[in-house]
């Protein structure tokens, strides 16, 4: 099943639920997905599908450091709350061991030795981790691996 045709199903169950909050968040997905789509002039890949879930997500995340900055709790709690409804399109996420294995397999692969290095690594690990890991964390892991 594709993400529309999921983001579709979910829409009509939200509908029959009353869930205005739920049923509005899909609905801005899937407003953006089918953006997408147009933009690329034909339907979307898994991958493709899962970069716009991720810009998503990350856009939601920018704003809930911003809110919680500004102790705007009442902001940050909808954001969290669609965080929550976004995850469930996302694939599971890898934990931090599954993520430093990546790395180190990839200073493997590339003969990575110094933190310049560090673009080299990226470009293996980044595609691995789309969707599934935290960007920050993973540079961070990367920058701590070639340091030691």
């Amino acid at each position: 099943m594709s993400l529309l045709e999921e983001l579709n199903n979910d829409i009509k169950q939200a509908m029959k639920d009353k869930n205005k909050d739920v049923l509005s968040v899909i609905r801005m997905v899937k407003s953006t997905v089918m953006n997408e789509q147009i933009n690329l002039g034909h339907d979307l890949t898994k991958e493709e599908e899962l970069t716009v879930l991720s810009r998503e997500v990350k856009q939601r995340q920018d704003s809930l450091t911003e809110f919680e900055k500004g102790n705007r709790e009442d902001l940050a709690a909808g954001i969290r709350a669609e965080l929550a409804i976004l995850a469930k399109y996302l694939p599971e996420p890898l934990s931090d061991e599954e993520i430093i294995e990546l790395v180190k397999d990839a200073i493997q692969k590339t003969g990575a030795t110094s933190p310049k290095d560090m673009g080299k690594v990226m470009g293996i690990v980044t595609p691995q981790v789309k969707g599934k890991a935290d960007g920050k964390f993973v540079a961070n892991q990367v920058k701590n691996l070639l340091k030691g």
